[in-house]
């Protein structure tokens, strides 16, 4: 089994259309085809059901794809590891994050590691944190800043950043605005909420919250997108429910009220950097949790 004919497959797994997918790679359609029925023969199953109009996985296509995936990140790590050693930092910097993280001032960040590394090319997208480790784990991501979500795996570690509690943020007209004494998820059980989507660490670590006092809420508003906290904060703004939210967020618009959730955890929500193995981990990465000063292992 050649590498090449790994890279070939993922693309076309990725694309789901040979003729995109041989465009993408600067190889010819028949050479493409030809490398893809290679791998079929030496695994002796198809990979792809081929239709006119694109191409899906099989079941043995499916179970190929996540080793195929993490086999060329790990190659890719290894070509980098050996350039580090010889004094030059070279390829990419694939970089994941939710947005709003906190602790982590990530645009002055990676300025800082280009100012260092100009030679290593960065890559950045935003996700929800449950994704994010996803890709992480997959080897699509070199590593993510987000929002604790699970625990450490075989083929994810993580790297305690920050923490802080969660704080209820609501109109002050609302009705909680002149509460005298910190909230409980009881208190909220009867209130309509402002959420993120499911998949975002803030709705997360309020969904375990709610969840582990017993109580039942209605996420009536829910948002999911690169502008999702500000749509938040417009609709509490508008007095059309209420959030619990990480602390940090009560700083992003004075117009609100912010009242303590009692019974929370100090560090609830906690940022953390999501990473490989030690041994799977880029040199990129590396350099990047360094500029942190944070040991990546």
């Amino acid at each position: 089994m050649e590498l090449r004919h790994l890279q070939h497959f993922v693309a076309v797994a990725e694309d789901q259309h040979f003729t995109r997918a041989a465009e993408r790679l600067l190889v010819s359609q028949s050479g493409l085809s030809a490398s893809i029925r290679a791998l079929e023969r030496e695994l002796r199953a198809p990979l792809f059901v081929r239709t006119t109009r694109r191409v899906t996985l099989t079941e043995a296509g499916r179970a190929l794809l996540e080793e195929a995936r993490r086999i060329l990140a790990q190659v890719r790590s290894a070509h980098e590891a050996v350039a580090a050693v010889q004094g030059v930092l070279r390829g990419t910097l694939s970089l994941g994050t939710e947005q709003c993280i906190a602790g982590v001032p990530v645009a002055g960040l990676l300025a800082a590691f280009r100012r260092e590394h100009p030679d290593v090319e960065i890559r950045l997208r935003q996700a929800g944190s449950g994704e994010l480790a996803e890709e992480v784990a997959a080897g699509r991501l070199d590593l993510a800043f987000a929002y604790r979500t699970q625990e450490d795996t075989d083929q994810l570690r993580s790297v305690s950043l920050a923490g802080e509690p969660m704080t209820v943020l609501c109109h002050p007209d609302h009705r909680l605005a002149a509460y005298g004494a910190p909230l409980t998820p009881r208190d909220l059980s009867d209130e309509v909420f402002v959420d993120f989507h499911p998949d975002w660490g803030p709705r997360r670590v309020t969904d375990t919250a709610f969840a582990a006092a017993g109580v039942r809420r209605t996420v009536a508003l829910e948002v999911n997108d690169v502008h999702g906290l500000l749509d938040l904060l417009d609709l509490l703004d508008e007095n059309l429910g209420i959030a619990v939210v990480p602390r940090h967020f009560r700083d992003k618009r004075a117009s609100l009220t912010s009242l303590p959730l009692k019974d929370g955890d100090e560090t609830a929500y906690e940022t953390i950097a999501l990473l490989p193995p030690v041994q799977a981990t880029s040199p990129a990465a590396r350099a990047l949790m360094g500029l942190l000063g944070t040991a990546s292992g």
